[in-house]
């Protein structure tokens, strides 16, 4: 006897019709009527009736809701148990690498049931760039790494994020460019910019913008953005960076510009 069967069974009961039952468990009412039988003929008994108020539960029903009850609330007892067992066995501090990058709010998500579910680990979190944080991995000091594309991580497990950044120029809102809705390849030559020191990121300039490097106004490099707004608001440059990295309430005076 599947356990799905006694769950299906006491929806029904609870419901009082197999078609509302089926709509609570998001299921036809056809297929519901079929494991209803299944489990009728399993048992060899009825375990309903039809009156003019609905479904009423027969004397083997009644028996069946009693011991389907005992039979599901011990199963998620054993099942909490291992549960809690495993949470007390699992502990540790995980060392985890991350950029300045919006999907940093996918491992704050993640981070909050992690800790949630084992409680007894600890984290280190760092921040720095993708070289840096290769570098810690291919050290051991971290244990993984959530990274902003272009990068080549062949060597490590890994898998992308949905979440997908877009990338565009934090300026000054006095500077000549501050007005427009979106930043163009043609607008980049006549512009001061700050990049970063990155070549993955500088060669995903080039390709995007299919201008040379060398044609470019490039004023100055930077590893982490954060240092660099003091000079976007001074209008020394513009910064190549993904949006949402920077937050608008504690820097004044600059908006960014998506590509």
């Amino acid at each position: 006897m599947e356990l799905r069967l006694l769950e299906y069974f006491l929806a029904i009961d609870g419901a009082g019709s197999i078609s509302r039952a089926a709509e609570r468990l998001h299921i036809t009412q056809p297929t519901l009527s079929r494991q209803l039988k299944q489990l009728e003929n399993e048992l060899g008994a009825p375990l309903f009736t039809r009156t003019n108020h609905g479904l009423t539960l027969t004397q083997a029903g009644l028996y069946l809701k009693t011991r389907a009850q005992e039979i599901l609330t011990l199963t998620q007892q054993t099942e909490q148990t291992f549960i809690d067992q495993r949470r007390q066995l699992f502990s540790g501090n995980l060392n985890i690498g991350a950029v300045e990058a919006d999907s940093s709010h996918t491992l704050a998500n993640e981070l909050a049931g992690f800790t949630a579910e084992y409680p007894a680990v600890t984290f280190d979190l760092f921040t720095g760039t993708s070289d840096d944080l290769f570098d810690r991995l291919d050290k051991g000091l971290i244990d993984l790494a959530l990274l902003l594309e272009p990068v080549n991580a062949d060597k490590y497990d890994h898998l992308t994020l949905a979440h997908t950044e877009r990338w565009g120029l934090v300026v000054s809102v006095d500077a000549p460019i501050a007005t427009k809705p979106v930043i163009e390849p043609a607008d980049l030559p006549e512009v001061p910019l700050i990049i970063s020191s990155r070549g993955a990121v500088q060669q995903l300039l080039a390709s995007w913008s299919e201008i040379k490097l060398t044609d470019l106004k490039i004023v100055g490099h930077f590893n982490l953005i954060f240092n660099v707004m003091p000079l976007v608001q001074a209008q020394v440059g513009a910064a190549l960076t993904i949006e949402g990295v920077i937050d608008p309430q504690n820097h004044a005076g600059v908006r960014f510009i998506p590509f």
